[in-house]
C-alpha cells in the first residue's frame, strides 16, 4: 500500500507517513557559521591578466628574492568581484608556481587607489584600469602625433580623483620644443620630463624609483619605446603612427606590471587610449586634490562651479587679494572646465 501523505496544515502524521521523496515543510540543511579563514594564506600582487588567468607575484623564494610567479584563477566564491592588475590578493591551493599548476584567488584586499575611466562622458559604467598605483605617468608626444592637451587634462582629472600623483612625460622632444606645453602645466606643480630617442633617462628613473607607476597615454606617443628603454628585455611591441590619420596603433592589449632593474620600482604598461571618459568624477573630488584651493573654495556660495564668471566665487577674491596666483587658478580652471561642461 502506498504511504499516506498529508499536505494540509493541522493534519496528524508521523515519520512513517512521509514518502521517501518528500521533505518536511520548512526543512533545510543546517548551514555552518564557519567561513574559510584565509588570513594565513600567501598574499601577492597581480601583475597581469590573460583570458581569465592571473599572474600573481609572491614575495621571496626565487629570482634573487624578487619573488616567484604563480598562475591563478579567481575562486567561485568571489562571484562578480573583479580582479585587476595591481590588486593584492590571497591565494589558496597550489602556490608553488610549478609549470602546470593553478592556484585560486580567494580574497582581494581593499584597494588603496583605483585608476578608473569610462568609455565616454555619458557612460555610467566605470572601467577600473589599475589598483594600488601611487603614481601616474602621462606620456604624450610633442609631435607625430601632435600633443592633445584635452586628453592630458582628462587624465590629470582621473589622477586627482584617484589621489594618484601625476607626472608628465613629453616624448619626441627632438621633433618639437616642450616649452609651450610645459608652461601650461607648470603652475599645477606637476613634475615634467621631456625626452627624445637616446636621451639620458636618469631624471625619469629618479621619479619612478620606489613607486608603483602606471603609464597612460594616447596611442603612438612612444610609451612602449620608453618602457623598453627603461627595462632592457621588456620587449614591448612598438607600433607606428598612421600617416593619414596621425593616430597611433594599439600595441598593448591589456595592462601588465613590469619590474624596473635593481628592484627600483614597478611600471604598469596600459593599452593606448583614444578617449578618457570622466562620468564617474565630480568637481569636488578634483578640487580636493589641491588643499590650498579647496580651503579657499569652502567660502564659495553653495553650488559654485568655480568658473571665472561664477558669481561670488572665493577663488576670484583670493587672486584679487594676492593670496592665490592667477596662473595657478587659470590652469586649475582649465582642468575643471572639462567636468563643469559634463556635470551641469
Amino acid at each position: 500500500m502506498s504511504p499516506r501523505v498529508h499536505g494540509r496544515r493541522g493534519d496528524d502524521f508521523d515519520d512513517d507517513d512521509l514518502s521517501v521523496f518528500e521533505r518536511r515543510s520548512g526543512y533545510s540543511r543546517p548551514r555552518t557559521k564557519d567561513r574559510p579563514d584565509y588570513s594565513a594564506s600567501a598574499i601577492g600582487r597581480v601583475l597581469g591578466v590573460d583570458r581569465g588567468r592571473f599572474e600573481v607575484l609572491l614575495p621571496g623564494d626565487t629570482a634573487a628574492s624578487g619573488g616567484r610567479s604563480v598562475r591563478a584563477m579567481k575562486a567561485r566564491a568571489l562571484g562578480r568581484k573583479g580582479v585587476i592588475v595591481g590588486d593584492l590578493v590571497r591565494l589558496s591551493g597550489d602556490v608553488s608556481g610549478t609549470a602546470g599548476t593553478l592556484a585560486r584567488i580567494a580574497q582581494v584586499s581593499e584597494r588603496v587607489t583605483v585608476l578608473r575611466r569610462t568609455a565616454d562622458d555619458d557612460d555610467p559604467f566605470e572601467r577600473p584600469i589599475v589598483a594600488n598605483a601611487d603614481q601616474l605617468l602621462i606620456v604624450t608626444a610633442l609631435a607625430d602625433p601632435p600633443p592633445r592637451p584635452g586628453m592630458i587634462d582628462r587624465i590629470l582629472v582621473a589622477a586627482y580623483d584617484a589621489r594618484i600623483a601625476p607626472v608628465l612625460c613629453l616624448t619626441k622632444a627632438d621633433l618639437a620644443s616642450p616649452d609651450d606645453l610645459s608652461a601650461q602645466y607648470a603652475s599645477l606643480g606637476v613634475p615634467i620630463v621631456s625626452i627624445h630617442p637616446g636621451s639620458n633617462l636618469d631624471e625619469l628613473r629618479s621619479l619612478l624609483r620606489e613607486h608603483f607607476t602606471v603609464f597612460v597615454g594616447h596611442s603612438g606617443v612612444g610609451k612602449s619605446t620608453l618602457i623598453n628603454a627603461l627595462i632592457p628585455g621588456a620587449n614591448r611591441v612598438i607600433g607606428d603612427v598612421n600617416e593619414s590619420t596621425g593616430k597611433g596603433r594599439h600595441t598593448s592589449t591589456s595592462a601588465v606590471a613590469l619590474p624596473l632593474p635593481a628592484n627600483a620600482g614597478w611600471v604598469i604598461d596600459t593599452p593606448g587610449v583614444r578617449s578618457f571618459g570622466l562620468s564617474h568624477v565630480s568637481v569636488a573630488s578634483v578640487l580636493g586634490a589641491f588643499p590650498d584651493l579647496a580651503e579657499i573654495a569652502t567660502r564659495c556660495p553653495k553650488g559654485c562651479t568655480h568658473a571665472a564668471t561664477a558669481p561670488g566665487c572665493a577663488l576670484n577674491d583670493a587672486v584679487s587679494a594676492g593670496v592665490l596666483g592667477e596662473i595657478r587658478l587659470t590652469s586649475l580652471r582649465r582642468i575643471l572646465t572639462t567636468l563643469v561642461e559634463n556635470h551641469p
